[in-house]
């Protein structure tokens, strides 16, 4: 088109609306572009629900002691309560997301984001109100927690398509960052609330979402406008939405269930039923690109792939989230097991300063996200990301080098650091992705780009633990001989090792003392045999977490090294992107391609027979 090209340095790939005027970033109809308070209404709103969900998520970690002690439950034969409680919410979410991103494409994004904000807080009131106690207790926990799961599948899968609506393109990045900021603001925010409400009611860590999930559905129903829905009505990929959900949920609970014991097995790996969950899940995956390419209205429009931005954006947020999702419970199990007991904190406070401890990885967090936002509108996403993976990878080698007694500030320094490219990658990458697809996929985009996210952070923590529960069950039984029988008690030795070495780190990270309860149940008579000085030495906080340790750290540091490699493979899939790409077509186009590289474009099916597909051409970073 002549007259629209630019030979700027900055080599900017932008679709143009028919008319050869640029697209404003919103749906036509909308016209936020002219309505400036509306995008930061917009964002005002998304940030409330990103620091809800934080704060909720952080808040119920911290206050797993006072939760599980509420509710009366042992922590050495609580694991599978435990398990389900961390993992299960991920793996709803992750398994919903794809599915609630296209129903928002066709039935509109504003609505079912309001609906998931009011389900949220309905989880939030249940969570609140439990009744049982025991074992009916805790499963009336994880079952509110995936009700809080379905909501946030909701909102998740919609709010970055709603940023994305209400910026254009050279502030995506900014508003991405300033929400994550949010989100990790209500990390910090939960790990203080939760040491102070705890201590009152267990059942307070619930109740502080609930005010603000209340006022967040009546402001978004009040304030957000609706996205134009697609003029040709679309059909519900009933097949397509089956084989993926009933796919990954049977791979991700198999997945799940491989890490609890199985007959004498430490972990159900060997497990006839998780072998065939697993297999039977990856078939049904398998399947699902196969019937999309043969359905007339596909959940997800698989040529959307073939933008390479699109496509090695989403892989390498997968990669990262692999590398750092069980990585993240690794750190908080060695300082509360290890670190904080040696240096003098009562098991029972040690939950609260690991959160105090792991500050500099949110401070990195904090000032990365924006920063990195920002300049990635100016000059893509491309550099910011696979610097962000490298600084990653280097944090994990500096944190595979360090001794379980180590020195707090090069801790802080690898920490920071890992916060820092962490920063940098995700806003960035997340605009990168919203960028290059079409206006009326961009619900279905986010849902993928968060199903990625979730399917990596469930599959690292099954990794991980993986890792650490097999180290632990073979290493750990000589080393707690080894120690007793040094520090006169080969009387234990026996009623020890019959603890699974998994319920003593689990009630460690607890905040248990896991000695005094593993001798509230040896018979008093053994207990009587031993002095009072030898007793002081087991139940104190260095003769526990110095035995743990020759055991735990081998498969720390190899956990380590894995997320080190995992991240120089996601750095060079964000290098591999290309140049910065942005897609934005007029209302005549709602099938339009989607920002494919090839400059061809595929015929859309819905456009009028007159009208020309849009062109892509090379801008000048000032006309993004």
């Amino acid at each position: 088109m002549p007259g629209n090209e630019d030979s700027g340095a900055s080599g900017v790939d932008i679709i143009l609306s028919p008319g050869g005027k640029q697209g404003a970033g919103a749906l036509p109809g909308i016209r936020q572009e002219e309505d400036t308070g509306y995008k930061w209404t917009v964002l005002s709103i998304t940030t409330m629900e990103m620091f809800m969900v934080s704060v909720n998520g952080s808040i119920t970690l911290i206050s797993l002691p006072a939760i599980f002690n509420g509710i009366n439950i042992d922590p050495f034969t609580s694991f599978q309560y435990l398990l389900w409680v961390l993992m299960g919410y991920g793996l709803v979410t992750a398994t919903l997301l794809l599915s609630f991103g296209r129903l928002s494409d066709m039935y509109g994004r504003v609505k079912l984001y309001n609906v998931g904000f009011a389900i949220f807080t309905i989880g939030s009131i249940l969570l609140f109100l439990t009744p049982g106690t025991g074992d009916a207790g805790a499963i009336e926990l994880i079952v509110f927690r995936l009700v809080q799961a379905v909501g946030a599948s909701f909102t998740f899968s919609n709010s970055a398509a709603i940023l994305t609506d209400a910026f254009p393109p050279n502030e995506r990045g900014k508003a991405l960052g300033l929400n994550m900021i949010a989100f990790l603001s209500g990390q910090f925010i939960g790990l203080i609330l939760g040491g102070i409400l705890a201590f009152f009611n267990w059942r307070y860590v619930f109740l502080v979402s609930v005010p603000v999930g209340i006022l967040g559905t009546v402001w978004a129903f009040i304030k957000l406008k609706e996205s134009p829905l697609p003029r040709r009505a679309r059909k519900i990929d009933v097949w397509g939405n089956l084989t993926f959900v009933t796919g990954l949920t049977i791979f991700l609970v198999g997945i799940t269930y491989a890490l609890l014991p199985y007959g004498d097995n430490p972990m159900g790996w060997g497990s006839p039923w998780v072998i065939a969950a697993i297999l039977l899940g990856f078939l049904l995956l398998v399947l699902f690109p196969v019937i999309e390419s043969r359905v007339e209205d596909p959940m997800f429009k698989l040529g959307i792939f073939r933008s390479r931005v699109f496509s090695m954006a989403n892989i390498a947020g997968f990669l990262s989230a692999v590398a750092r999702g069980g990585v993240m419970f690794l750190l908080i199990m060695l300082l509360q097991g290890i670190w904080l007991p040696l240096h003098g904190y009562s098991y029972e406070s040690t939950p609260f300063w690991a959160g105090v401890f792991m500050l500099p990885l949110t401070a990195g967090f904090v000032i990365m996200g924006p920063l990195s936002g920002w300049l990635s509108d100016k000059y893509g996403s491309r550099l910011f990301s696979t610097a962000g993976m490298l600084l990653i990878a280097i944090s994990f080698l500096m944190l595979a080098a360090l001794p379980y007694n180590f020195d707090y500030p090069v801790f802080a320094v690898a920490t920071l650091i890992m916060g820092l490219g962490n920063g940098m990658f995700g806003a960035p990458n997340t605009a990168a992705i919203m960028n290059a697809v079409a206006p009326e996929d961009r619900g279905v985009a986010s849902g993928m780009r968060s199903m990625l996210q979730n399917t990596g952070m469930v599959i690292s923590m099954a990794l991980f633990f993986t890792i650490v529960i097999v180290s632990l069950t073979t290493a750990f039984p000589p080393e707690l001989a080894a120690s007793l029988t040094h520090a006169g008690a080969p009387e234990l030795i026996a009623p020890m090792s019959a603890i699974p070495p998994t319920g003593s780190l689990f009630a460690a990270f607890l905040g248990y003392n896991p000695v005094r309860i593993i001798l509230a149940a040896v018979p008093p008579s053994v207990v009587a045999a031993l002095s009072p000085a030898t007793i002081d030495l087991l139940t104190g906080t260095t003769w526990f977490p110095t035995t743990l340790a020759q055991a735990f750290m081998p498969s720390l540091q190899v956990s380590f090294y894995i997320g080190a490699a995992i991240s120089l493979g996601a750095a060079v899939l964000s290098a591999m992107r290309g140049p910065k790409y942005v897609y934005e077509s007029g209302s005549q186009f709602p099938e339009s391609q989607a920002g494919m590289d090839d400059p061809e474009k595929i015929p859309d099916e819905d456009a009028h027979p007159n009208e020309k597909s849009p062109e892509r051409v090379k801008s000048d970073e000032k006309d993004v």
